[in-house]
């Protein structure tokens, strides 16, 4: 059986950076692989992780926690079948429902494949003094469903975000456990920790995405010859904009982090080709981290989530006048 973990959390909590510390941490005779799932249709995640030494499956599109559940049926499958890890970390969007997810991993059918440990959910602290992701039944769900709460991001708290977790936890805490993180930096000792959560949990009603199923995997590579291409997804009142750029595109770097810096959006996220090699850009809110290599990716992408409409042909005239090479 495969130790199995979902590791939840709103837009922008850490997610990925938790993730990918575990990886880097994990006992090296382990074998581990990653089921990842975005609200976009670029792949992101995919490009982050790709280099971790996991094995990794991608769900574009928001598709995991839908209620058929198909895409992550083929992905889970193929993932416990042919790789046969030792443990499989599980990573919905930050804008999906818990509940489709866990309700799959203990159907009958998985019983002889997955052992499933405790659910962690990041979250950000400073989110509890935002009324909309208060008020996101999809927020309040994946925090409902956790065994274990990481308060992440424990170099940006503040006074008033730590009362408000505080005043959170005292209300909804119950008997599960909370630890403190900062830069996604968690205890693998944890994920070995077993399920404490086992209230009921609802379904969500506002479920739906309005992306293109027909896509599926392909959605995440370019085809022949073709240098760059859009992709647009929308649902639980939330709009994404990706874009994927070929391996021969390179962008200028000052420019490319201004465009990120400024965009009107909520969540940028993207791995990016630049004469330097390679360009990180994380941004939630107008928390900007970046990071650069000097070994250039595979290809560029770059996605823009916001809760509002966007002018998405502006940005993108911005984004395609930083190429250098066009």
């Amino acid at each position: 059986m495969t130790k199995t973990n979902l590791i939840t959390g709103f837009l922008g909590s850490g997610k990925t950076t938790s993730i990918l510390h575990l990886l880097a941490n994990k006992d090296p005779q382990e074998k581990w692989a990653v089921l990842v799932n975005e609200f976009g249709e670029v792949g992101i995640d995919g490009a982050l992780l790709a280099d971790s030494g996991a094995l990794l499956k991608e769900i574009p599109g928001g598709c995991m926690c839908c209620v058929n559940g198909l895409p992550m049926q083929v992905g889970l499958n193929t993932l416990l079948r042919q790789g046969k890890p030792d443990r499989l970390l599980i990573e919905p969007t930050g804008l999906g429902h818990p509940k489709q997810i866990l309700d799959m991993l203990t159907a009958p059918v998985y019983e002889p494949w997955i052992d499933l440990r405790a659910t962690l959910c990041l979250l950000d602290p400073r989110q509890l003094l935002d009324e909309k992701a208060l008020h996101n039944e999809n927020f309040r769900d994946q925090l409902a469903a956790a065994d274990i709460v990481v308060a992440n991001k424990q170099d940006r708290a503040t006074p008033q975000s730590q009362q408000a977790l505080e005043a959170w936890w005292a209300e909804f805490g119950g008997e599960r456990l909370q630890v403190s993180a900062t830069q996604g930096a968690i205890d693998g000792a944890l994920l070995d920790l077993p399920r404490r959560n086992l209230r009921a949990l609802p379904s969500s009603a506002a479920h739906n995405h309005a992306h293109d199923e027909k896509k599926g995997l392909a959605a995440l590579s370019l085809p022949a010859h073709q240098r760059w291409r859009r992709s647009l997804n929308s649902g639980q009142g939330h709009h994404a904009c990706g874009w994927i750029f070929d391996e021969e595109t390179v962008f200028d770097t000052i420019g490319l982090l201004e465009w990120a810096r400024l965009a009107p959006v909520e969540r940028v996220k993207g791995v990016m080709r630049i004469p330097e090699g390679l360009l990180r850009v994380n941004r939630q809110g107008q928390d900007l981290h970046i990071e650069t290599q000097n070994v250039a990716p595979p290809d560029s992408r770059i996605e823009l989530i916001t809760a509002s409409e966007a002018d998405w042909n502006t940005l993108q005239s911005a984004l395609l006048k930083l190429r250098l090479s066009q």
